[in-house]
């Protein structure tokens, strides 16, 4: 891989670290459901990081596409809960289930002829939905360290000015330096950080019904529904021909080869994804494919050394990550409401589906981003029906 750029690099940076500190705590909720041992736990992390790495690295190689993958975040949260009183061989089980349907959505290919009827305006709204909250965060965040927030903010307003492809790495840079002169790295509690290589850990899987039922379908409903769906909908906003099938069958693969070392579910990613498919990775779309492999790179080493590089990510302050995420999605978000509001045909349909997305609603085990495409998909039926005329 060459022709590597610094933009490729700070990106993929970028990617990792949100990738990490927005779900690590809930990761580490849900391995404390199970009861798993310090072990175990590490054993979890080498999983979720050598998973998604190898899988990143795969598919953006082979497909020269910016296809990055992430674990099941929501599913993540609904292990914390439903894992509570239900031992680690059958939670194995459970994981090693929903690979399995997840593998055989791919090779069936019946998800990638669904995800073709989802209208390009309502793909839009979707993804402007699932991003609009990074770009509040900003906002949100100067309640926290407004100085930082507001040195980074003028960076990247000057940096657009004079040097529009380095905006992103200067903030980075810009924010780095101010939230270490000013104290805001947490690093008194590092000091017994194991920096030993993370080592992986076998369990045994125990099929139960109640396992199989209860959490391994739900984790697979989970997983389709709030994460391959933004996914999907999120490189076809930026442009490209996502290989569905193909994407699916090998998160779906790699998810039964980490399941019994605690990698409960791999999937496309949505939010990370459109840090590296977005022009600040690079002008030339045919060369963005290189930030996701190094992402996969990074994935693999975070993993490998198991919790504590983790510990790092998280030592970084909330208001520094918020506000990196938020303005190198800032194009990302701009474009996708564009892309919806520019059919007038489809306008009140995607802005049904953008609120909805925003809104967070979530009933029957089911996220927002499905959701949003239902009512979405109603709006815009309702609107376009038309009686039969008159014999």
């Amino acid at each position: 891989m060459t022709g590597l750029k610094l933009s490729h690099l700070v990106t993929a940076l970028i990617a990792v670290l949100l990738g990490y500190t927005s779900s690590a705590a809930i990761i580490f909720q849900a391995i404390d459901a199970v009861g798993a041992s310090p072990a175990e736990a590490t054993s979890w992390m080498l999983a979720l990081g050598l998973g998604t790495g190898l899988s990143c690295l795969i598919l953006s190689l082979r497909y020269r596409m910016p296809i990055l993958t992430a674990w099941s975040t929501p599913g993540a949260a609904l292990l914390a809960v439903g894992l509570q009183g239900m031992s680690l061989p059958e939670a194995t089980g459970a994981f090693l289930f929903c690979a399995a349907l997840l593998t055989l959505t791919g090779i069936t290919g019946w998800f990638e002829r669904v995800s073709h009827l989802i209208p390009e305006a309502l793909g839009s709204a979707l993804l402007a939905g699932i991003l609009f909250r990074f770009g509040l965060e900003i906002f949100a965040s100067m309640e926290e360290d407004l100085p930082m927030v507001a040195v980074m903010c003028v960076t990247y307003l000057v940096a657009r000015r004079a040097l529009p492809r380095y905006a992103i790495p200067l903030v980075l840079v810009a924010g780095c330096a101010m939230a270490w002169g000013t104290g805001a790295f947490e690093l008194s509690g590092t000091g017994g950080i194991d920096w030993t290589m993370a080592r992986p850990v076998f369990t045994w899987p125990e099929f139960t019904l109640t396992g199989l039922i209860g959490v391994g379908l739900p984790l697979y409903i989970v997983t389709m529904s709030s994460q391959n769906v933004p996914g999907v909908v999120t490189l076809r906003a930026a442009g490209y021909r996502v290989p569905v099938s193909a994407s699916i069958s090998v998160t779906g693969l790699i998810s039964l080869l980490m399941a019994p070392f605690g990698g409960f579910a791999f999937n496309l990613a949505a939010i990370t994804a459109a840090i590296c498919a977005g022009p600040e990775a690079d002008e030339d779309p045919t060369g963005r494919y290189k930030a996701a492999a190094l992402a996969g790179v990074f994935y693999s080493v975070v993993g490998l050394m198991g919790g504590a590089i983790i510990g790092l990510f998280l030592v970084a302050p909330q208001a520094l990550i918020a506000t990196i995420a938020g303005l190198a999605l800032l194009n990302t978000i701009g474009s996708s409401l564009t892309a919806a509001m520019d059919r007038p045909d489809q306008r009140e349909a995607a802005l049904v589906t953008f609120m909805a997305t925003v809104s967070g609603v979530g009933f029957l085990g089911i996220g927002a981003p499905l959701w949003a495409l239902v009512f979405g998909g109603a709006t815009l039926l309702v609107l376009r029906w038309r009686r039969p005329a008159a014999i």
